[in-house]
């Protein structure tokens, strides 16, 4: 989890279906893509979708040659900052393949502007006072 505060641009949770680490400000998980609460005026993913940019999107494949011995392969994803310092790894998946098998890969970085998280006053109710 992150060492940034609740409401505050980067702050993260974790998404009640599938237990990943994702933003705070997010209304569709990334990993699983349930909705994690309803925003008037954003009818459904494809608002989210259309906000996002991508910066980097990386596609690629590997084959094993006809011949030789099975591979194994592991998939990890490094993010480090400005000064090259790691700020995070992750292990995304792993495998193997067969002679003449094929996998295919994608990596996306989707970006969307921070929003000031809005803070709603609590009032107090007046259902069931007497007038």
């Amino acid at each position: 989890m992150s060492s940034v505060r609740p409401g505050v641009v980067g702050a993260t949770r974790r998404c009640p279906h599938c237990r990943e680490t994702i933003l705070e400000s997010a209304a569709v998980c990334p990993a699983c893509k349930h909705y994690l609460r309803y925003e008037p005026g954003a009818g459904a993913a494809e608002s989210t979708q259309e906000s996002a940019q991508t910066p980097l999107r990386i596609d690629g494949s590997i084959r094993h040659p006809p011949d030789g011995e099975p591979w194994e392969y592991t998939v990890v994803v490094t993010i480090r900052n400005d000064r090259g310092e790691e700020i995070a790894r992750k292990l995304v998946g792993v495998g193997a393949l067969s002679p003449n098998e094929q996998r295919s890969f994608t990596l996306s970085v989707e970006a969307v502007t921070a929003k000031p998280k809005v803070v709603r006053e609590n009032r107090p109710t007046t259902l069931g006072a007497k007038a």
